[in-house]
């Protein structure tokens, strides 16, 4: 097995000081559901936190905490597995819950991970390390599957083109690299001008997003930590681009009772009490200051609601604006 690097400051953590100020002072017992480097576990257990629960999909994630995480003892469970589950191996109530979105810059910055469109590694992308992988999806699914994920889940207005472009490049040879399928998108569309991001970034991240269904296990995260948290407790979700923060948004607006009328004219609709109320009407983004320590952190976005005292809900996935991929996979 190869050996999982030590890195004191591999992953700088995105809003960490909001969601620390929201919930202050930090009490009682925690989930996170993104482990990572460890960044929100740490900062939340030295705050005060008594206990918090680790989870990630990735082992390597575990495999690198081991030189700091037995100094916490009790206080930190590591639990493999996924944050969409998190209601079948834990038992609440939980004072918090927090959850970033996406894939870390640790996974990013391993080529052998095949999550970067700017090194060269296996077409890979899967969190797990488990499953299906990119390259199986490149090389297996139909022109209309592929188009329709790069569509769906990278908001790509080419993909048709990709599509047919990689159809027609895998007839004479597998795409089992990154480097093979940059290639390929870079030689279907227009050259890039100078400051514009890469050619691959959108195709990245829909092949990225289906592998590893990441707004089915959003969906099914957020309804997991309704369930899990008691009264008062606070749900932070850190988000990185607009299909996960529409979803968030829509989520948080039916579940704390603003989510807007569609008709004024239509009858008053029976309203359940709501089971969340919104810390902050709009989603918090990074300071300036922040920015220049931690680029990544451009395009997050925080939301924070705390729970109320309503039970939990029904689950409904149609409203939350899912697309039909990932509307098909939480249905099954």
């Amino acid at each position: 097995m190869e050996q999982v690097a030590r890195t004191t400051s591999p992953h700088i953590p995105v809003l960490l000081d909001h969601i620390l100020d929201a919930v202050a002072p930090v009490s009682g017992r925690w989930i996170d559901g993104t482990f990572g480097a460890g960044g929100y576990t740490r900062a939340l257990l030295n705050a005060g936190a008594t206990q918090v629960f680790a989870i990630d999909r990735d082992p390597e994630a575990f495999a690198r905490a081991e030189y700091w995480s037995a100094d916490y003892g009790d206080q930190l469970q590591l639990i493999e597995g996924t944050f969409a589950e998190m209601n079948q191996f834990l038992h609440g109530p939980m004072n918090g819950v927090v959850l970033d979105i996406g894939v870390s810059s640790m996974q990013i910055d391993q080529a052998q991970r095949g999550f970067s469109f700017n090194k060269d590694g296996p077409l890979d992308m899967r969190m797990s390390q488990s499953g299906q992988s990119a390259a199986d999806i490149v090389n297996r699914a139909s022109e209309t599957e592929l188009a329709d994920i790069l569509f769906q889940f990278g908001e790509e207005r080419a993909s048709r083109r990709i599509a047919k472009a990689i159809v027609e490049a895998r007839k004479f040879a597998p795409i089992l690299t990154t480097m093979q399928l940059v290639g390929i998108i870079e030689n279907t569309l227009p050259s890039i001008k100078p400051g514009m991001a890469n050619a691959a970034t959108r195709s990245f991240q829909a092949l990225r997003i289906a592998v590893n269904d990441e707004l089915g296990q959003l969906v099914r995260g957020l309804y997991a930590a309704e369930a899990m948290l008691a009264e008062g407790g606070v749900l932070a979700v850190v988000t990185f681009h607009s299909l996960e923060d529409r979803i968030l948004k829509r989520f948080l607006a039916a579940r704390s009772g603003s989510k807007p009328k569609g008709n004024r004219w239509a009858p008053e609709e029976k309203r359940d009490a709501p089971r969340f109320k919104l810390m902050s009407r709009k989603a918090i983004s990074a300071r300036e200051d922040e920015l220049e320590a931690n680029p990544r952190a451009r395009s997050a976005k925080l939301r924070l609601a705390r729970r109320t005292d309503a039970p939990v809900g029904e689950i409904d996935f149609g409203g939350l604006g899912l697309p039909k991929l990932s509307l098909k996979s939480v249905s099954q």
